[in-house]
């Protein structure tokens, strides 16, 4: 399955083949900032498995989990569309939004609850952590 995520104004897109080997939803304040949301969410797939196209700016800053993250967006739109992360390398991850699919898988994990909204309900059924991955 070939899925593409674009910016807001059509000029940067991003095909992913396949299905993403993750989907994760994270209330880290960086997230909330990047998304004016109370989380982001991405799906995370191969850099192998992703064909990217059209400019985009890139800004980089140093995540809670202790590397790196490029966020890249959108010059004209400021629509940020994908990321590259330290952390996660070998992957990018692509802002579930962006590809405009209501029938997207659902996430698997939720991070960095401990900066949760209050009022946001996620499914039970899949792990919820306080920090990153490996906090419990």
């Amino acid at each position: 399955m070939n899925r593409t995520a674009q910016c807001s104004c059509g000029l940067l897109e991003v095909e992913a083949r396949g299905e993403p080997s993750a989907v994760v939803v994270c209330h880290c304040h960086a997230c909330q900032r990047r998304t004016g949301s109370v989380f982001g969410i991405g799906a995370y797939f191969p850099k192998e498995q992703v064909t990217i196209s059209g400019d985009a700016n890139s800004y980089t800053r140093l995540g809670e989990s202790g590397g790196n993250v490029t966020t890249y967006f959108c010059p004209q739109c400021g629509t940020t569309v994908y990321w590259d992360a330290d952390k996660i390398a070998g992957s990018y991850g692509i802002a579930v939004g962006a590809f405009a699919e209501p029938g997207f898988p659902a996430p698997v994990r939720s991070v960095w609850e401990q900066s949760k909204h209050s009022w946001v309900g996620l499914p039970a059924d899949i792990p919820h952590f306080p920090r990153g991955r490996d906090s419990r």
